[in-house]
């Protein structure tokens, strides 16, 4: 399968600083893809560059086959930018109708399309509106119907569920899980747990620069290594030292005594987590998960 995605040192710089710095990558079509990194990594100029919303400084990017900006493309990448504005003068049906005809969209066809997505979002009630009379939650998902319109082939979201509260963040979540079998979907956040939930495969960029690009907890040790992830109910730092007799244990890492992370040769003890089970009901220490592999949040930072 050919890559949706191809950069090849891609970059952007404003006089002499770099937002971004000769970043190449290539991503395949299939479940969603995490874009993480910290504030001024240059999360959103990539998006930006990939939507066809800014120029690159130097270097190649593709989708889909077609350089970025291309005729092409039209109808087929949507995008959620950070802080989406809508008209404030304009219903929720006249900017979507409006938008679907900018992408080709005959005037029927255009109100049906707006009424699909909207209906996608759990919407459809709003839809004589103004933006002005939604909550933020509302207008998120508004925003998130605008970039669902003509089935993309593929989906930038720029933090979608950054403000939201849990059942606005819950419904963004269960769409794009629903929509991933059609559609790829790259989101950029902060929350490394839903990323976690939601992707199998992660860009890590720091300063411009790409750091990483791996699969979400696949186990990629030399030396044949695999993890558990143990979440206490409260906080006990002697049963570290019991963890470590036991057989296979490679090593341990611990954030702040309630949770840690055990290293371990699964090929020389593939029942440690029964015997871990086991040592904590021995010494009578409540636990709140033992999951198999690391966190993202470890798999990207524990080594730095």
């Amino acid at each position: 399968m050919s890559a949706l995605i191809e950069c090849h040192e891609l970059s952007k710089s404003y006089g002499n600083k770099y937002a971004l710095k000769n970043i190449s990558f290539e991503i395949k079509a299939g479940q969603p893809i995490a874009l993480v990194g910290p504030n001024g990594a240059g999360k959103s100029t990539l998006f930006g560059i990939l939507s066809g919303y800014m120029a690159a400084t130097s270097g190649d990017a593709m989708i889909l086959g077609h350089k970025v900006g291309s005729p092409e493309l039209i109808g087929r990448i949507g995008a959620l930018p950070q802080d989406a504005l809508f008209d404030p003068n304009l219903s929720i049906m006249q900017q979507l109708s409006f938008l679907a005809r900018l992408q080709g969209f005959e005037k029927n066809a255009s109100m049906k399309e707006a009424t699909r997505v909207l209906e996608l979002m759990q919407l459809a009630d709003i839809s004589k509106e103004k933006i002005t009379a939604l909550s933020h939650g509302m207008k998120k998902r508004v925003s998130i119907a605008q970039a669902l319109m003509g089935s993309p082939d593929l989906v930038l979201l720029d933090e979608p569920t950054a403000g939201l509260d849990p059942e606005n963040a819950r419904n963004i979540r269960q769409q794009v899980m629903a929509l991933s079998g059609e559609t790829t979907f790259v989101i950029s956040s902060h929350n490394l747990d839903e990323l976690e939930r939601l992707c199998d495969q992660v860009l890590l960029l720091e300063q411009g620069e790409l750091k990483t690009q791996k699969m979400i907890g696949l186990q990629t040790s030399a030396q044949d290594i695999s993890y558990l992830t143990l979440r206490l109910q409260t906080k006990n730092s002697s049963i570290e030292s019991e963890i470590k007799k036991l057989k296979s244990v490679s090593h341990i890492s611990s954030k702040q005594n309630d949770e840690f992370v055990i290293g371990y040769y699964h090929r020389v003890n593939t029942i440690l987590d029964q015997q871990l089970l086991q040592l904590l009901a021995q010494h009578n220490i409540p636990y709140r998960q033992i999951s198999h592999g690391q966190s993202l949040e470890d798999q990207l930072f524990m080594n730095q």
